[in-house]
């Protein structure tokens, strides 16, 4: 119970009505969730706007009202109105809770690719030094041993909050989350006191109705990071560096290939044997020393760069630092599944035409014997994706397998037909296998020695969606399966 003055510390506000000394029982911001002596936060989104339901939230118990815009109330209830709401909520939110992120250190990532891994990367290294370490990112919300699904890349602010209330009382001494750039531009992570503030690299994305108006747009949400936070760590090799930490006020530090880089990379080398693929690499600068990471690719040499950088501020011992690397993995992106010794199978997430082709040109540097892709693409989604994606298959994989993916309420041979279009444009030889199961145990045992296989598109997920419902699938599970029945059936021919 707190009184709404108190909550309003530290916002400029105008009391329209009532009394600010009062006592409110909760802090809420969705109309389905009003309870008796409430706060309620109007909030205007895309197709819904709170403000014009004042009446029903009044009617179920709201105490006090925080507005952007004059309301109707009755004399018993207290008006707030502010300039935005969504700032207000944040800062709101951080008071109910008793401001959890001043008990610990926060991490913050941004960057358009490249975030997922780096949180990952980043706990991974300080949990084996001995922190105890929180994660807010796309997959999931980790607490603990406590795995919670995540619906957003940056949850709304009151949930952050929540999130960061449940960290300080795990005992987290640090939480590692990504901050995407809507994140920033609805003022999710407003507040937060960012002990360290992350920028990956930045290309064309999330720009159209609903999204950003503009590249600049987005390049000036992902900017908004490095004027909240204490130090930021930026790729300097990227070409909107500039761009992205125009107007900075934090301390900065660099990574990258570039002499200019703080913590910078050289004598990369990609690392290739049967069942194994990853790269190693020298950093010199404010560290000296080798790294070799099990995770393919230039950008992995990125996302452990940043890794390091961050761990340096910890304290993290170079042992723990060099070990750390080698064995961090990040569910659903570019995750090696042992099936044989003679080919490479791995799961990635990899979901669009620009994902694709670049996963697709990271492992034809490694000079596979061939690159075998199987993806399928969402129903009830831009068709332009799937002939994209079909596009870039047929130009870099050896062979493609098209099969379904989460179909929605659209027929999955439509889908598959439409990925077709796009691989007609290219002289890449496919096949098509519908059901997901059944293409696994095709390219698994049709593998030769040297292939790489790609099972695209669905990372992370752990169901197949089929007209509004969601079935269990998990690709890890059906690779377990194929592997089973073909052992049995081997066993049966004998």
């Amino acid at each position: 119970m707190k009184t709404v003055s108190e909550l309003l510390e530290g916002l400029q506000y105008e009391v329209i009505k009532g009394d600010t000394d009062r006592t409110v029982s909760d802090l809420v911001c969705d109309t389905r969730k009003v309870t008796e002596g409430c706060l309620f936060v109007c909030v205007k989104g895309a197709s819904y706007d709170s403000h014009e339901h004042v009446d029903e939230i009044v009617q179920k118990g709201a105490a006090a009202v925080v507005a952007e815009r004059p309301v109707a109330v009755p004399d018993q209830v207290t008006l707030i109105l502010v300039e935005d709401t969504r700032y207000a909520l944040a800062l709101l939110s951080a008071a109910w809770f008793d401001h959890p992120a001043d008990k610990m250190k926060v991490i913050g990532v941004t960057g358009t690719k490249g975030k997922t891994t780096t949180t990952y990367m980043v706990k991974g290294i300080l949990e084996h030094a001995g922190y105890k370490v929180g994660l807010i990112g796309t997959i999931e919300i980790i607490i603990g041993e406590e795995h919670i699904p995540a619906s957003h890349t940056t949850p709304e602010s009151w949930q952050i909050q929540e999130y960061f209330a449940r960290m300080a009382e795990a005992g987290c001494q640090v939480c590692v989350m990504e901050v995407s750039s809507q994140g920033l531009m609805m003022h999710r992570t407003a507040g937060i006191p960012f002990e360290i503030g992350i920028f990956t690299n930045l290309s064309p994305d999330h720009i159209g109705p609903g999204e950003h108006a503009s590249f600049e747009e987005y390049a000036a949400c992902k900017g908004l990071l490095f004027k909240q936070c204490r130090i930021g760590i930026a790729n300097v090799d990227d070409s909107h560096f500039d761009m992205v930490l125009q107007g900075h006020t934090c301390e900065l530090e660099t990574i990258g290939f570039s002499e200019k880089a703080d913590y910078r990379a050289s004598d990369m080398e990609l690392v290739g044997r049967p069942g194994y693929m990853g790269v190693r690499y020298r950093v010199s600068g404010k560290v000296n020393m080798d790294v070799e990471i099990d995770i393919p690719g230039k950008f992995s040499v990125y996302n452990s760069l940043v890794a390091i950088a961050v761990c340096e501020h910890f304290k993290v011992a170079e042992a723990d630092l060099k070990e750390a690397l080698r064995v961090v993995k990040v569910k659903g992106r570019i995750e090696m599944v042992k099936v044989s010794d003679e080919f490479i199978l791995m799961i990635d997430y990899a979901h669009n035409a620009m994902s694709l082709e670049s996963l697709l040109e990271t492992l034809r540097e490694y000079h596979p014997e061939r690159l075998v892709c199987v993806f399928g693409c969402g129903g009830n989604r831009s068709k332009l994706r799937r002939y994209e994606m079909g596009e870039v298959s047929g130009r870099l994989a050896d062979l493609t397998v098209i099969t379904s993916d989460n179909p929605r309420y659209e027929d999955p041979q439509a889908i598959i037909d439409d990925i077709k279009t796009g691989m007609a444009k290219t002289d890449g030889k496919y096949a098509e296998i519908k059901d997901r199961k059944e293409a696994i145990r095709y390219v698994i045992s049709h593998g030769q020695k040297g292939d790489v296989i790609v099972l695209a598109g669905k990372g992370h997920e752990d169901y197949q969606e089929i007209k509004g419902v969601k079935y269990p699938m998990d690709e890890r599970v059906l690779i377990r399966e194929v592997l089973e029945e073909l052992a049995e059936e081997q066993k049966k021919g004998k």
